[in-house]
């Protein structure tokens, strides 16, 4: 059935195509009414001159039916060139009946009085002209009417023929050779009419296939060829004639920005031809629900714009949120039934932008946060978007700039052994002091860092700063480093650990590497494989934040961590919450069993202190002993011998401690 389909549309097609190159060719047939005109006044001349040498009836009754076939002709043809030029022409097969049944009727008309002048006068004047007339417009005519070949060659017939039988009957030898030569003639003519034809219906259709060509290209440029849907240049240029037309006016115009969520896993999964099912099917149920109210066009993979002029922001936010509805239902693709919701983004002029390009930017942003927000939902612009973009923006630009610009610092706080009051080990803390933005957190900075590919050299700058700084302190004085998880996927984070250790001379046992519970939700064996290749180099590796992550005590069995560390939240309510502090002992002992260290982190009190050294804790860090300091402060603390606690720090400090 479809291939019958296909067949029928093709042959379709090619009527379509044949029908716009024939009435091409009627319009040749009335492009010049000068020329028709012309053949007519000479046609209509000629006979009233004859009609004044002879009077026979024959002859007399013949010129009256040329000239008023001569007078019809023309009327029409200039009514119809008329409406040519006006456009409201429509070359019907009536209108080519109508040439064809006056120019048969005209040349026929012409070949019968020089058939009657030959065979009922003796006036060789007559003779001549009526001969010249019929030969001259027949040739003429084999050049004009070749549009339509029959008509031509009708025509040429019709002329010469009774012609060449009048001469032929008149009987002398010199009109026979005359008459056998016009035969030959309508031979010729007719050969020439069918060249004509021939070259003028290859011209049309050369120039039919020509403009069918740049009306391919103008689709192909303008819509995409998967959905059908305008395309990311039409959509742009539909918006700044939106742009141009209300330049001078308040006239509300939104954009919806929609994505489908997990398209990507979706393609990776089942392959690219279901994705672009899923595409046009998606491309139909946004027309199913935008019925109208605006334009839309595919942007680029799975991304969708709507315009929708005249539309405020509340209707904005209905329509976008029908869309996020409609999606809820899922899609049938082939045998697969796909869950695929949407988010989507939208942006009202001119309250959220004066141009295209604004509003466009605004949209997208209003995108990302319903992103951001979880996904299948809606989302609309505020500025204050637009102000964490631009910090954004500014972080971005500087990172680089922090990197080899020397904006990048090391704070050190101390770790303490809850025996001596020494210092067993610094927590190097990475800084960042952003020259427009002022203090950036790592919290801010390290997730930004990682998107764009600069964790390893951040990492590897932090490395050699640490060991460099280290490499001051006594031997028993361990430096330890956060290590990102995006770091821990590296093949190059052993190669900068071992070139930091080499280039400052410290042992590998004094460099400890904390990481955090969530690198075990990524069950990589490449992080796996670093892992075990940083302890077989002689690191110390250090669960941070344990038992606020995806806690799982079998990867304390796969991995032999040297220490726990125990967030500060479960510190912070060990002196009011029963549950902590069970939760603290619990670690604690877990710990000593396991034959770790362990650290209590956030350590701001005395009381905590006490809950600390009561669960068995080898080590405290905290603001109670030291909040961070810069690298040469360290280094004369540690020389100082044990610390004594200082009580708890400046609340204008805070009691979160950032880190890197």
């Amino acid at each position: 059935m479809r291939v019958l389909k296909t067949l029928l549309e093709k042959r379709g097609a090619k009527r379509s195509q044949d029908a716009d190159v024939h009435a091409s060719l009627i319009e040749t047939l009335y492009a010049s009414p000068a020329s028709l005109t012309i053949g007519a006044i000479t046609g209509v001349a000629v006979g009233l001159v004859v009609v004044s040498l002879t009077d026979r009836g024959a002859i007399h009754a013949v010129v009256a039916l040329l000239c008023l076939v001569a007078t019809l002709r023309v009327v029409s043809a200039i009514f119809f060139h008329r409406q040519l030029v006006r456009g409201t022409a429509v070359a019907s097969r009536g209108w080519e009946l109508a040439y064809e049944l006056g120019a048969w009727v005209y040349a026929g008309l012409l070949g019968l009085m020089a058939f009657v002048s030959l065979i009922t006068s003796g006036n060789s004047i007559i003779h001549m002209l009526t001969v010249s007339m019929a030969t001259g417009y027949a040739g003429g005519i084999s050049g004009r009417n070749a549009g339509r070949v029959q008509i031509a060659i009708g025509q040429v017939c019709l002329a010469l023929l009774p012609t060449a039988t009048g001469l032929w009957l008149e009987g002398s030898t010199g009109y026979r050779v005359l008459s056998v030569a016009m035969v030959m003639m309508v031979l010729g003519l007719a050969e020439i009419s069918s060249t004509t034809h021939r070259i003028v219906v290859q011209a049309l259709i050369g120039k039919r296939d020509k403009s069918l060509l740049a009306e391919k290209f103008e689709r192909l440029a303008r819509f995409d060829s998967l959905t059908g849907l305008e395309n990311r240049m039409a959509m742009q240029m539909r918006l700044r004639d939106i742009f141009q037309t209300n330049e001078k006016r308040t006239d509300a115009v939104a954009i919806l920005w929609m994505d489908l969520d997990r398209f990507k896993e979706i393609n990776d999964s089942l392959g690219h031809m279901v994705g672009d099912q899923l595409l046009r099917a998606v491309a139909e149920r946004l027309t199913e629900v935008v019925q109208g109210r605006g334009k839309i066009a595919r942007f680029g993979g799975d991304e969708f714009v709507l315009i929708c002029p005249d539309t405020d922001r509340v209707t904005a936010a209905g329509i976008a949120q029908e869309i996020v509805s409609y999606f809820t239902h899922g899609f049938e693709i082939g045998e697969n039934h796909l869950q695929v919701t949407a988010s989507v983004g939208y942006a009202v002029a001119p309250q959220d932008g004066r141009d295209m390009d604004e509003l466009m930017q605004h949209a997208d942003l209003a995108l990302y946060e319903a992103k951001g927000q979880g996904r299948n939902r809606a989302a609309s612009f505020n500025w204050s978007l637009k102000e964490r973009f631009n910090r954004l923006h500014e972080i971005e630009t500087g990172l680089r700039r922090a990197l080899s610009g020397g904006e990048l610092n090391l704070m050190f706080q101390p770790i303490v052994d809850l025996n001596t009051g020494e210092i067993e080990a610094c927590e190097a803390l990475l800084r960042w002091e952003h020259p427009v933005l002022g203090p950036i957190p790592p919290s801010e900075f390290i997730p930004i860092a990682e998107n764009m590919g600069l964790i390893e050299a951040m990492t590897g700058w932090v490395l050699r700063r640490a060991c460099e700084v280290a490499a001051q302190w006594p031997e028993h004085v361990r430096v330890a480093i956060n290590i990102s998880p995006a770091s821990l996927k590296s093949p190059e984070l052993p190669g900068n650990v071992i070139a930091a250790l080499l280039e400052t001379g410290v042992s590998a046992r004094r460099l400890e590497l904390e990481v955090t519970e969530s690198i075990f939700l990524d069950d990589s064996g490449q992080t796996n494989a670093i892992l075990r290749e940083l302890q077989r180099i002689g690191l110390r590796l250090a669960l941070d934040d344990f038992g606020t992550g995806y806690s799982s005590l079998a990867y304390l069995r796969s991995y032999r961590f040297d220490t726990l560390k125990v967030d500060q939240s479960f510190m912070a309510g060990v002196s009011a919450n029963a549950e902590d502090r069970a939760i603290v002992r619990a670690i604690g002992n877990l710990a000593r069993d396991l034959s770790m260290d362990t650290v209590a982190e956030g350590i701001e009190t005395a009381d905590q202190l006490n809950h600390a050294r009561e669960a068995g804790f080898t080590n405290v860090q905290g603001y109670l002993f030291s909040r961070p300091v810069p690298a040469q402060q360290i280094t004369d603390m540690i020389a100082a011998g044990p610390l004594q606690e200082t009580g708890r720090s400046d609340p204008a400090i805070g009691t979160r401690r950032r880190r890197a």
